[in-house]
């Protein structure tokens, strides 16, 4: 059978759909001319009978992708007779508006830098890096500040409030001892010497007179009509003078002690 050349119905650049329109109704004449159905051309060409009466309505939208349109096109035109290659190559596979997107994303201007530019952005780098490593040094600084003022503070504070605890340890030992007469007009009188500090608690006639802790070195006189009553929590610290008798330690360190010292008859 001679084959019959394509006749030139696209334009060049012309829109997939109405190419399509075209070459599906150029098909339909010809396979009506030489009396083939749907049937038959789609027994030929393997292609089902739905995409190629899609081809001949011109109905794009219901095919595959362009290349593979192109691919039935091929073996429709040659299931009648026809010059396939040429004329399925007509179909275009990418439309004019696409190309051209694509050759202008393809041939954007590259801007070019020049030695201005980069001395500008290397200053730029520069002075961030000038600005950030001042920021880390302030505050690095004024964390070390603020840390050693609440240093300071908690430990002012914590002198300032601090108060003995008026506790007497399970070992607590009293001892009474009685006061001589002397040349003083009180009939008891105790002196105290701080070897070592100690909380010291002293009642004179059932009357608390001093309640404390006492630093070292310290020397304190207390005196009374009836009785004294001495509380020392760190005894081993405390030297006691009765009535200007000889100091004598209340006890051992460490250790809690009691003297009640009592006028004599």
């Amino acid at each position: 059978m001679k084959k019959h050349k394509p006749k030139a119905i696209l334009k060049p650049q012309q829109d997939p759909s109405a190419k399509l329109a075209e070459m599906g109704a150029y098909l339909r004449q010809v396979r009506e001319s030489q009396s083939m159905t749907l049937e038959e051309v789609a027994a030929k060409t393997m292609i089902r009978m739905s995409l190629l009466r899609s081809i001949e309505e011109g109905q794009l939208s219901n095919l595959p992708e362009p290349i593979y349109v192109q691919g039935f096109l091929l073996r429709f035109a040659e299931a009648l007779g026809l010059n396939g290659v040429e004329f399925a190559k007509t179909f275009p596979i990418i439309s004019t508006w696409r190309k051209q997107k694509i050759a202008q994303w393809f041939y954007l201007p590259i801007p070019r830098l020049r030695p201005i530019h980069l001395y500008l952005i290397y200053i730029l780098l520069i002075i961030g890096a000038v600005k950030g490593l001042a920021g880390f040094v302030e505050t690095t600084a004024m964390q070390e500040s603020n840390g050693e003022q609440t240093e300071t503070a908690q430990t002012v504070a914590s002198s300032e409030t601090t108060t003995p605890e008026k506790s007497t340890p399970p070992t607590t030992a009293s001892q009474t001892l009685g006061a001589s007469q002397s040349n003083s007009n009180a009939p008891v009188r105790v002196g105290l010497i701080l070897q070592d500090s100690s909380w010291v608690q002293i009642t004179a006639d059932d009357k608390i007179e001093f309640e404390g802790t006492l630093q070292q070195g310290t020397e304190r006189t207390w005196e009374a009509k009836q009785q004294l009553v001495i509380l020392a929590g760190n005894a081993g610290g405390v030297l006691m003078a009765v009535n200007d008798e000889q100091a004598k330690l209340m006890g051992k360190p460490g250790v809690a002690e009691e003297v009640i010292v009592r006028a004599e008859p």
